[in-house]
């Protein structure tokens, strides 16, 4: 690897993606990764987090850096508390996680490969670094574009309730 292909990724230069009521900073994409992994740090409110979601083609991390989340698959919770990794693997289950706290939880999410970092760009909108969005409920319009553009990058999206 020459050394002109080292990156650092400044506070300044970090993209913040708004899906639901949580933001998603885009540390490392696809194009810097040349495909091979993503890295985004998620802001998780209170009672933030995704819906029911599978992905086949690809892997993903979380490691909790603050607070914790409780991540969920059919029959199963786990609590993550800060300093917990959890790994969901190739192929794994529909799952989802929920930040059932009254305080924010920050997440590190490493994906390999990457493309879970330009499903947000595309679903997403751009809010402003250190920020949370607006907790509005999303369209119907928005619900549908959300499992089109999911489906584009390899995911699936299930109902909310999917898991219970």
């Amino acid at each position: 690897m020459s050394e002109s292909k080292v990156k650092i990724t400044n506070k300044q230069s970090v993209e913040t993606i708004a899906i639901g009521a949580s933001a998603y900073n885009i540390l490392l994409n696809s194009q810097q990764s040349e495909g091979q992994l993503a890295i985004i740090e998620m802001l998780v409110p209170p009672n933030g987090g995704p819906i029911p979601h599978e992905h086949k083609g690809f892997q993903e991390c979380f490691y909790v850096l603050e607070g914790e989340v409780e991540m969920q698959t059919k029959g199963n919770k786990i609590l993550a508390k800060q300093g917990d990794l959890v790994h969901i693997p190739l192929d794994g289950p529909v799952h989802c996680f929920k930040n059932s706290t009254s305080s924010n939880a920050r997440l590190l999410c490493i994906v390999a490969p990457s493309g879970l970092d330009s499903f947000f760009e595309e679903a997403g909108r751009k809010i402003p670094a250190g920020t949370l969005p607006d907790p509005v409920p999303p369209t119907p319009e928005q619900i549908a574009h959300a499992h089109q553009i999911a489906e584009k990058y390899g995911q699936k999206l299930y109902p909310k309730d999917y898991l219970d």
